[in-house]
């Protein structure tokens, strides 16, 4: 009886465990990629966030650095667009006033969803150096637009931004298809009133005729010793100053 050497050979390889990876499941790793619907989608979007260009004050100049060729966003995958209905991020580059607010909620209205919202500057966050006295400043852009990073600084350097883009990311990557409905953003117009009076208009125009221009106060050519004009004195003084000869 004659036993087939190659039958056992072959056994023996499908018996016995082999040393070398097997071919078919290490090709299936390098061309086959395993992932979810959400993942996908996010990756996606977190690498092409395309910025409006929109700015107010100052803090739009080191944004306009980090377009440049030394801080390269464009690596990123950020290209500025022009238009908000071909934009998904605005970056609030600078103070908003109550001027202002309504072009900004219109441009934020008319960026398609999913979109995003980054404070930029103290201006931006809290009304900064203007919150004090400024009648116009609007203290914080969250009352006008819902904000998903805040970015302080007066004004954040071109690295801060890139940190902003990057915490921004990262939030993205977080996001479910499914819980987007349940977190949608609301509006939040206009949501702290002001006591602000309206006054009678200053500038008409007539200033460059008042009396003041020609002759000085009463009260100052008394102070100084200088004649009063007869058209500043009153009734009473100008028979005070005939008694007295």
């Amino acid at each position: 009886m004659v036993v087939n050497s190659n039958i056992i050979t072959q056994d023996t390889e499908e018996i016995i465990n082999p040393m070398q990876r097997p071919t078919v499941t290490h090709e299936l790793s390098e061309n086959v990629i395993l992932t979810t619907v959400d993942d996908l989608y996010n990756w996606a979007r977190l690498s092409s966030l395309w910025p409006l260009l929109f700015g107010t004050a100052c803090c739009f100049i080191e944004f306009a650095a980090l377009i440049g060729s030394r801080f390269d966003f464009d690596r990123f995958g950020l290209i500025p667009r022009c238009s908000p209905r071909q934009a998904d991020l605005i970056i609030t580059a600078g103070t908003i006033t109550m001027k202002m607010a309504p072009q900004l909620v219109r441009l934020y209205e008319q960026m398609p969803e999913p979109k995003y919202v980054i404070a930029m500057g103290a201006c931006t966050i809290t009304g900064g150096m203007f919150s004090v006295d400024s009648p116009t400043a609007v203290r914080g852009v969250d009352k006008l637009i819902p904000v998903d990073v805040y970015l302080p600084g007066c004004p954040p350097r071109p690295e801060a931004i890139i940190d902003a883009i990057i915490k921004l990311r990262k939030k993205i990557s977080n996001e479910s298809m499914q819980e987007r409905d349940n977190i949608k953003q609301i509006h939040r117009y206009y949501s702290t009133t002001h006591n602000l009076k309206p006054v009678p208009e200053i500038l008409t125009g007539k200033y460059m005729q008042s009396d003041t221009r020609f002759n000085p106060p009463k009260e100052l050519t008394e102070a100084i010793g200088m004649a009063v004009p007869p058209g500043l004195l009153t009734a009473k003084t100008q028979k005070e100053e005939q008694a007295r000869g």
